[in-house]
Formats: structure tokens, C-alpha cells, sequence
């Protein structure tokens, strides 16, 4: 249960780790610098995922099973966002328990970056649907873990008042992630072992900062309750019945996500079939681009505004409402003009989302003490549309048949309704104004 009050959490100006005390709330502002570290770790975190999961696995796929390569893309990116969705909250749970002279997080992103790269160079020379399949699993699972403590360094040094912003800035990081890891991808020239090579290089070297400065909290052996594998196995459990608002967060979560994967996880194949633009990878790159780049300005200035308000909810509700405008767009303008309008639709939208998403979660978490375990459950509703996403593609695709353009009308349709649901749930969160 979380608790009524908390002390505050010392942040110590040197490098050794202060210990954290369970049920404390930070108090003291984080500093920029802090703030930089956290999000260059996380661009190099989400370009480790998103490189391969916008360009290499997309060519791999082409050119190891061509005439199923969208088949091919759902068994990659399925397989390994199951293994994210398993390993994040794990993860979490087990740095929640870490003890280290290092503290509780730390260990975990450089361990995680370290076996992520590893992972990365061997999918440079995977050259089978099984080796790919592997390397890919040793990715999801290792910058999962990472994810899991960095997401979790948050609640644990920023305070509430605060959290917007840091918040934006850390979902920004997402986006140019996405936007670093598509232009390594793509510097290769339609090789995927240079864009891997260079993904690997970049995840451990953005996460240096990082490591260098933490301010990681460690965790006193006196307050780490005994290992009970029954206790440990419910803990991932939190019932919606007790802890409504986390479950209607949840629900927002997973339906906002699952619209963005469906309207930009399929954009290369979209331009191929559907728009037959004669350049597919150079159009996703400038679309992805123009994405970014709004995203993160949305972000930062919805961050800002929803700190100085004081509000959460209406900035969820807006965001829907944009993100089906961008859908029903690709659905039925399916022009380059109509797909670069859409991009710009998709990057405030999902923008204004992810500027109030972090903050909105932190809120509602049910246990003080299993932060990084709560936050992966909830870690969850992100990483679950991508396993959901491709069979629902691939099911379109296959029932419509031969008519391309008329299954992606389809699935952006679909895009829509599901970010209007997201907008209509997050309604029902009473803690969060």
C-alpha cells in the first residue's frame, strides 16, 4: 500500500550512493545534469530497440524469407516484445531487491547495456530466422533490465512537482532513440551489420554519462524483506479492484500504445504496398524524422504546461483525439502528402501522451517499496501492442488478400477507434486530476 507521508530522500553531491529508506519521497530537485544522463542513456536504450525494429529486422526479414517477410517481421518483433514483457517487470523486481555498494539501479543499466551490445553484434552476423530470433530475444531481454532500473531511478530522485518535465524529457529521449537508431540503421546502405555494429558502440557509450553520475540509492540489507518465492511471484499481481486508478492507467497504457504501434510499426511496408512510393527507406526515414521532431517539442512544452497546471487526464484525452486524426488520415489519404501530414499528426499526438504518461503512472503505483516492479507490470501496457500489433497486421493483411491498400485502410481505421478508447479510459483515474 503506499503510504500517506514520506522523508525526504538525500541526494548526495558525491559519487558514493546514499542509502535509500523504503516509503520515502524525493524532495530535492534533480539536477540538469542528472536529467541529460538519464536521457542520453535512454536514446541510446531506445535506438538499441528501435534500429532494428524500424529498418534491420525489416531487411533481414526480406532477405532471409521474401515472400513472407511480413510474416517474418510479426515472429521477430513478437518474440521479443513476449520477452520484454516478461523480463521488464522482472527485472524491476529484482533491482527493487539489489543490494550494491553501487546501489540499486546502477548495476542493472550498465550490466544491461553491456549484454545488450553483445547482443546487437550478434545480430550483425545472424543470418536464419533461429539466429536472429536469438540475438533479438538477448536484446529485448537485456535493455528490458536496463529499462526497467532507469525508469525506476525516476520515482525514486525526482519529486512530483517535478516529474512532468523530467518525464517529458525522458520520453523525448524515446522518440530520438527512434530517430538516432533508424539513422545508424540506415547509414549502412541496406547492410545490417554496419547499423548493428554501430548500435552496439552507441548503447554503451550513452550510457557512460550515466554511470559516471547515478545518484543511485542503495538499499540497506536491514530493510530488504526475506526472499519468499510465493510473495515474490504475487507481488506481480496487483488487483484492479483494489487499486483501480493503477488499472485504468493500465488500460490507457496499453490502448495509446497499441494505436502508435499500428500507425508507425508497419511504415515501411505501408509506403511499399500501399502509397508504392519508388524510395520506401528514404520516405520512412524523413517521416520518422519529422515524428521526431515534433514529438519532441510537444513533449517538452506538454511536460512544462502539465506541471504548471497541475493536470494529467485532459492532456490523455487530447492526445487520443489526435493520434485517430493521424490514423484515419493514413487510412484514407494513402498519399506521401497524406503519410507526411500524418507524421506530423502522430508526433504531437503521441507527444502530448508521452509528456504526461510517466507522471500520470508514478502517481498511481500501489507499493512504495516495489517501484521498479510495479513499473515494469505497468511497462507492460507498452511493450505488450508490440507483441499484439503484428498478428493483428498479418490477420488484416491475410484476410483482405491481394488489396494491399485496403488492409492498411483497414488497420489504421482500427488505429483510431483504439486511441479514441485510450482518451475515453483515462476518464475513469480519480487520484490523478
Amino acid at each position: 500500500m503506499l503510504t500517506p507521508m514520506r522523508e525526504p530522500t538525500s541526494i548526495t553531491p558525491d559519487r558514493t550512493p546514499a542509502y535509500a529508506r523504503p516509503g520515502t519521497e524525493p524532495t530535492e530537485p534533480v539536477r540538469m545534469r542528472w536529467t541529460l544522463g538519464v536521457t542520453l542513456a535512454s536514446i541510446g536504450l531506445w535506438a538499441g530497440f528501435f534500429g532494428p525494429i524500424q529498418v534491420l529486422l525489416a531487411l533481414q526479414a526480406s532477405a532471409i524469407v521474401p515472400e513472407h517477410k511480413e510474416t517474418t517481421l510479426a515472429i521477430f518483433t513478437g518474440i521479443g516484445a513476449l520477452v520484454s514483457v516478461i523480463c521488464n517487470p522482472l527485472f524491476g523486481a529484482i533491482s527493487d531487491r539489489t543490494i550494491s555498494r553501487f546501489g540499486r539501479r546502477l548495476p542493472w543499466v550498465v550490466g544491461g547495456a553491456l549484454v545488450g551490445a553483445a547482443s546487437l553484434v550478434w545480430l550483425a552476423f545472424a543470418s536464419s530466422v533461429v539466429t536472429v530470433v536469438i540475438g533479438w530475444v538477448g536484446v529485448q531481454a537485456s535493455l528490458n533490465a536496463m529499462l526497467a532500473a532507469l525508469t525506476a531511478s525516476i520515482p525514486d530522485l525526482v519529486p512530483v512537482r517535478q516529474r512532468g518535465l523530467v518525464g517529458g524529457w525522458v520520453g523525448a529521449a524515446q522518440t530520438l532513440g527512434v530517430v538516432v537508431g533508424v539513422g545508424v540503421a540506415g547509414a549502412g546502405g541496406g547492410k545490417v551489420a554496419p547499423g548493428y555494429l554501430m548500435l552496439a558502440a552507441l548503447v554503451v557509450l550513452l550510457a557512460i554519462p550515466y554511470a559516471l553520475r547515478s545518484n543511485d540509492l542503495r538499499l540497506d540489507a536491514a530493510h530488504r524483506e526475506p526472499f519468499e518465492l510465493g510473495q515474490f511471484a504475487r507481488g506481480f499481481w496487483t488487483d484492479p479492484r483494489e487499486h483501480p486508478d493503477f488499472g485504468w492507467a493500465w488500460g490507457t497504457r496499453f490502448l495509446t500504445n497499441l494505436a502508435n504501434a499500428l500507425g508507425t510499426g508497419y511504415l515501411l511496408f505501408y509506403l511499399t504496398d500501399a502509397v508504392r512510393h519508388p524510395n520506401p527507406t528514404a520516405a520512412q526515414t524523413m517521416l520518422i524524422l519529422v515524428y521526431a521532431g515534433l514529438l519532441v517539442v510537444s513533449t517538452v512544452i506538454a511536460g512544462v504546461w502539465s506541471d504548471r497546471v497541475g493536470r494529467r487526464r485532459v492532456f490523455v484525452i487530447w492526445a487520443g483525439v489526435v493520434l485517430a486524426g493521424a490514423s484515419c488520415l493514413l487510412a484514407l489519404q494513402q498519399t506521401f502528402t497524406g503519410a507526411l501530414v500524418g507524421a506530423c499528426l502522430y508526433g504531437i499526438g503521441f507527444g502530448i501522451y508521452t509528456s504526461v504518461d510517466f507522471a500520470l503512472i508514478t502517481q498511481v503505483l500501489p507499493d512504495a517499496d516495489g517501484t521498479a516492479r510495479d513499473l515494469g507490470v505497468i511497462n507492460i501496457a507498452a511493450a505488450l501492442p508490440q507483441v499484439v500489433a503484428p498478428p493483428i497486421v498479418a490477420t488484416v493483411l491475410g484476410v483482405v488478400g491481394a488489396d494491399k491498400a485496403g488492409g492498411y485502410r483497414v488497420v489504421y481505421l482500427l488505429g483510431a477507434v483504439i486511441a479514441l478508447l485510450g482518451g475515453v479510459l483515462v476518464q475513469r483515474i480519480r487520484s490523478v486530476p
